[in-house]
């Protein structure tokens, strides 16, 4: 991949993008955010996995120079398609994830930051979805998910207004889960990933798997995704370590195989 880079270390894998200067998402770094979020699914040394776009910038949108002369059709007919698969991808990592933020992630930058499941931003960062000031609306969930997690109305105003919210304010409506000073983002971000390694992977993705389904659901229907994959974890041998290992030594010292 030319513009999207896999590392992985001591159970960590980084999805890092890399376009100078700004990471401007375009239909190649998209498809490889794809592609990166079939990687680190199907490797099983990966147990967490770190969003990052590099110490300056993690994603100041889309490429509008690709998108500006687009027709109608054309976008209707693959790109908006295109916007939604890359981030459904993301999203759809069956592994804990964790945005680290430098400076801008704005627009389809902010939207790659939504499909983790943790955000650790820089005291510098600035966020929002300023596609409105381009006569658009956010293309890659945007609307969806920043309503999901900060509620509608907060939602609304940084999708009317296009703001850019700082990182003090992104963390105090809740669309980022800490801050830290901007040298520290990647170590931060690593620093969580790291609990999850030589955790029960399989106990972790149906944990994440019940949690996002559920949301779309009624009550009743989400309980039932969340007995299911209760029930499925009792034909794992993580299941049976940690709960023979909880009766014979206590809790917290479990050694589990991700199997």
């Amino acid at each position: 991949m030319e513009f999207v880079r896999v590392e992985v270390a001591d159970g960590i894998g980084t999805i890092r993008l890399d376009r100078p200067k700004m990471n401007a998402l375009n239909a190649q770094m998209q498809r490889e955010l794809i592609e990166a979020s079939r990687e680190v699914t199907q490797d099983d040394q990966v147990s967490a996995v770190i969003l990052y776009g590099g110490e300056k910038v993690f994603a100041a949108g889309a490429d509008i120079k690709e998108m500006a002369e687009m027709s109608y059709a054309e976008m209707a007919g693959m790109h908006s398609r295109l916007l939604q698969d890359f981030a459904k991808a993301l999203a759809g990592i069956p592994k804990p994830v964790i945005a680290a933020v430098n400076g801008y992630a704005l627009g389809g930058g902010l939207e790659v930051a939504l499909c983790a499941d943790f955000r650790v931003a820089g005291e510098g960062a600035k966020v929002g979805q300023p596609e409105i000031q381009l006569g658009i609306i956010p293309g890659a969930g945007g609307t969806q998910r920043l309503s999901r997690l900060i509620g509608p109305a907060r939602a609304k105003d940084l999708v009317f207004s296009g703001r850019h919210v700082p990182a003090s304010e992104a963390l105090e409506i809740g669309l980022v889960d800490k801050v830290v000073p901007d040298a520290e983002v990647y170590a931060a971000a690593r620093e969580w990933a790291a609990r999850f390694v030589g955790g029960p992977a399989i106990a972790l993705r149906a944990a994440k798997q019940a949690i996002d389904a559920g949301w779309e659901v009624d009550l009743g229907t989400a309980l039932e995704i969340e007995r299911t994959q209760f029930a499925a974890l009792f034909s794992t041998e993580d299941q049976k370590n940690g709960m023979r290992s909880f009766i014979e030594e206590g809790p917290g010292k479990a050694r589990f195989a991700g199997r």
